[in-house]
């Protein structure tokens, strides 16, 4: 098969749910066709007066068959994507979003993708979902490192290279912060142990890797949800014990209903845009520089390779977690 016929076979698989345009004009160069999809949808309170979230979904696919792809073919199609494709195809006649809209969420595994996906404004804020456990990076070489694509997939989504100078970092640039592709960085994991520890794995590598981010504010920590309390109508979420039994104390005499959260694959869009999305209602915790500090001196301590000092800090501390001890 060859790449024309590769070509049309693909074509063929868009024709059903894509607009083809044959030819496309882009920035002086011919593609072969170009296909696009779009789409949108809204969900609202009772009337449409009372929007409560609004998704659009824009996608552009560019084809061309060459006798043998080489670099000239890919430097081409990168100069076109990023000097006309993105800003006069996908954002022209957009109005442009202010900073709290420019983000992209690190999320745990295909589960979140989902809800995460229905819930976002798919132009402007981006998804990354991060699938099986994510290397050490205080244990692991730098060689290691850049060989997880898990790693190197989540650089390349955030655009900005990395603080990292050496012949095994390869297909990522030197830190520029202004190649950085968002305002905010935004780790949401599910709230408990298993999401704490991607978290704290997502974080040491960013402040192994390109601290910057860090030091100027730019990663924050998503807050999510234990538990969803309803009573009639409305809904309450807390995100700690102490927040559940207060709200349930004002709803004495009433009949409600209190539901654990069963991780972020399990909440729906509506849920995800008003304790997560939604600028105006979620709970975000910007990182500061002491804070990855001290995440990263305890998790060398407890994950480490000091096996003495783990020993002596749960000999100290240990008496203050017996409470979350499974033993069932």
């Amino acid at each position: 098969m060859n790449g024309q016929e590769i070509r049309d076979r693909l074509l063929h698989s868009y024709e059903r749910s894509y607009d083809i345009v044959k030819p496309s004009e882009v920035n002086g160069h011919t593609y072969d066709a170009c296909a696009s999809y779009h789409e949108s949808g809204a969900k609202y309170v009772l009337s449409k007066k009372a929007e409560l979230w609004r998704i659009s979904c824009h996608e552009h696919a560019y084809f061309k068959a060459v006798e043998e792809l080489n670099d000239q073919d890919v430097e081409t199609f990168l100069t076109d994507l990023t000097e006309w494709i993105e800003p006069k195809v996908v954002r022209e006649g957009k109005e442009v979003p202010d900073t709290d809209h420019m983000y992209t969420l690190v999320v745990e595994g295909d589960s979140a993708l989902g809800s995460v996906k229905l819930s976002r404004d798919g132009e402007f804020q981006g998804i990354m979902p991060v699938r099986g456990k994510i290397l050490n990076c205080l244990k692991a070489d730098y060689p290691r490192i850049f060989k997880s694509e898990i790693i190197t997939d989540l650089l390349k989504v955030l655009g900005c290279g990395v603080e990292v100078t050496g012949k095994f970092v390869k297909d990522l640039n030197a830190f520029d912060i202004n190649n950085l592709r968002w305002n905010k960085v935004i780790l949401c994991t599910d709230a408990d142990v298993d999401g704490f520890q991607i978290r704290t794995l997502i974080l040491t590598m960013i402040y192994r890797l390109c601290p910057t981010l860090i030091r100027e504010g730019y990663v924050y920590i998503a807050e999510t949800p234990l538990f969803e309390i309803t009573c009639g109508e409305k809904t309450w979420f807390a995100y700690t014990d102490k927040e559940k039994n207060d709200i349930v104390k004002t709803l004495e005499g009433k009949r409600y209903k209190v539901d654990r959260s069963k991780g972020l694959g399990e909440n729906d869009p509506e849920m995800m845009w008003l304790t997560t999305m939604n600028p105006e209602t979620r709970r975000l915790i910007k990182v500061m520089p002491e804070d990855a500090e001290a995440t990263a001196h305890s998790f060398d301590l407890l994950l480490g390779d000091n096996l003495q000092g783990r020993k002596d800090h749960i000999a100290e501390n240990g008496y203050k977690y017996l409470e979350m001890i499974d033993v069932s």
